[in-house]
């Protein structure tokens, strides 16, 4: 597409300051927007939004080697040319020349790339050599393996093999809003992953020959390999409990199968659905379910929704959300068994807890955790799985004691070196943290003997508000700072371990997390002391240099 110049609107030189972002419209264009960035003596144009959910980066958070975060949910760029460093950004930004010229500045670019301000990676690739990648598992960890091969300029075969019978899904619409259009889920369609020389198999993996480097698939398929991605996810975890085996209308979430099923179950809606699980996946399916207007219980153990990991004072808050939008709670609560309707001695009537309340239910969703998909391993001799059923790997997600074989996302646990982690063994189940595996893994791949490329752990979940979180405290956190108005739902906590900040979530009050983040990667965040002393992270410099 052929390139001209635009001038910018009221922008007579380039006059920022290192560090320093501005959002400028470009004359000519209809809602032609770049966002200009400062780093070191030069001036940068870029595509003005994350090419992940469209957040306006001139909010974000840029270093000072020139890594552009997203204020949302942790998207990270390279200014100089727009490539992705972190996920889950699909695409790059869009990058352009930049001039002043008698008394005006300009950029040079095409019309289409100034209004999306993205480009879609050319993934394009005909096999060479004899490499032969083979990913199991379809989910977040392989998109971001597959992106990071061809984009890392890996030409050789890669095979993925997937129950999900769709490319990559973006899983986290699935609980947030019950989407159930593949089209509006999957990152990329079909044709472009054949356009990358990418096979997509829809078919079981039951078993590994490490010896002989081949995996056996339920459909009696071989497929050798000279390097493996074990990338399976998690398997959502049942309720062992009278009635929840046999009965209709009790429901799982990891699929669009699961999805559809719910939603067709819901049908128009005004349902009494109970949903078992006060975790992530629990409490965002009872609010999106609650907001379609449904009647909502969400049971849970705990004193608080997500106790364990964001402690009680933060779990209220979310629970005091969720109550706004409708939902119902029964906490510090055990479920005894599950009834069937008067109406349909197939089908779920009732929910019994153990303390003697009976919850009617048209239907129940499950959001009790998962356990590692790890089960077609179990029999490989040349490994032992952990006590949890995940795999041992190293920084780069190279599973240990095995040659050529990687491990990423929710089946693996890897040292964690981010604050408070010590190299500590840490399985993280999240979205995010399984793509930017991937990508780490590809880079491995693609460029042997590179070093893992390290990353602050992301979530972010849908409450009511949106809530962001970095860094880990699965290793243990001793005290929350919090900071902020908590009981407006606008606050930011500081999840401490001794004077060490291992855990930040805010609402309302982007960037703090993604500034949070680059410290923490810098080991720069500031102390617990310094926190209550009134110290803000917003308020400091990002120091140049990745510590962990």
């Amino acid at each position: 597409m052929a390139t001209h110049e635009f001038k910018l609107k009221d922008l007579t030189k380039l006059d920022l300051q290192p560090g320093e972002k501005r959002e400028v419209e470009v004359e000519g264009v209809e809602n032609g927007k770049v966002l200009l960035v400062q780093v070191g003596d030069k001036t940068h144009a870029v595509g003005p939004k994350c090419t992940h959910y469209g957040a306006p980066l001139k909010n974000g958070v840029v270093t000072p080697e020139g890594r552009l975060t997203c204020p949302w949910h942790g998207a990270c760029f390279k200014v100089s040319t727009g490539d992705i460093e972190d996920s889950p950004a699909p695409d790059p930004i869009a990058t352009f020349g930049i001039a002043e010229k008698t008394g005006a500045v300009y950029i040079t670019g095409d019309e289409k790339t100034i209004q999306s301000g993205r480009v879609q990676p050319n993934m394009a690739c005909s096999v060479t050599g004899s490499e032969k990648v083979v990913i199991v598992g379809g989910g977040s960890g392989c998109f971001g393996a597959l992106s990071g091969l061809r984009t890392g300029g890996f030409k050789g075969q890669i095979t993925v093999i997937s129950l999900e019978p769709y490319p990559p899904i973006d899983r986290t619409k699935l609980s947030k809003a019950l989407l159930t259009d593949v089209s509006k889920l999957t990152w990329r369609p079909k044709e472009y992953w054949s356009g990358a020389s990418i096979d997509l198999i829809n078919d079981e993996v039951t078993k590994v020959d490490f010896a002989s480097k081949s995996v056996t698939t339920k459909k009696g398929a071989h497929y050798p390999y000279t390097k493996l991605v074990l990338a399976t996810g998690g398997v959502p975890n049942q309720l062992p409990l009278p009635g929840f085996k046999e009965l209709d209308n009790i429901f799982l979430l990891r699929t669009v199968p699961d999805a559809e099923a719910i939603v067709s179950a819901v049908g128009d809606n005004g349902k009494k659905i109970v949903v078992i699980g006060s975790s992530f996946i629990g409490m965002e399916i009872s609010n999106c379910l609650a907001q379609k207007g449904n009647t909502v219980t969400c049971v849970g153990q705990e004193s608080a929704p997500m106790e364990r990991v964001m402690g009680t004072k933060v779990g209220k808050i979310f629970q005091s959300l969720l109550e706004k939008n409708g939902v119902k709670f029964k906490l510090g609560a055990a479920v005894d068994k599950a009834t069937p309707s008067s109406n349909n001695s197939k089908s779920v009537g009732a929910v019994h807890l153990k303390d003697g309340t009976d919850l009617e239910a048209d239907l129940v969703v499950l959001g009790i955790g998962v356990k590692p998909a790890t089960g077609f391993l179990k029999d490989a001799k040349e490994i032992e799985l952990l006590k949890d059923g995940s795999l041992k790997t190293d920084e780069s997600f190279a599973v240990t004691g095995l040659q050529d074989v990687y491990a990423i996302g929710d089946i693996a646990s890897y040292p964690y070196h981010g604050p408070g982690g010590d190299g500590e063994l840490t399985r993280i189940e999240h979205w995010n943290v399984a793509q930017n595996a991937g990508r780490s893994v590809a880079n491995s791949i693609a460029h042997p003997g590179a070093k893992p490329k390290p990353f602050i752990p992301v979530f972010w979940s849908a409450l009511g508000s949106q809530l962001r979180y970095c860094g880990n405290t699965h290793n243990g956190y001793d005290d929350v700072v919090i900071k902020g108005e908590p009981e407006q739902a606008k606050f930011v906590a500081y999840y401490t371990r001794g004077e060490t900040v291992v855990a930040v979530a805010s609402m309302q009050m982007d960037p703090i997390m993604t500034k949070s983040a680059e410290l923490m990667r810098r080991d720069g965040m500031p102390s617990k002391s310094e926190i209550e002393k009134g110290v803000n992270p917003l308020d400091l410099s990002v120091p140049s240099g990745v510590k962990i």
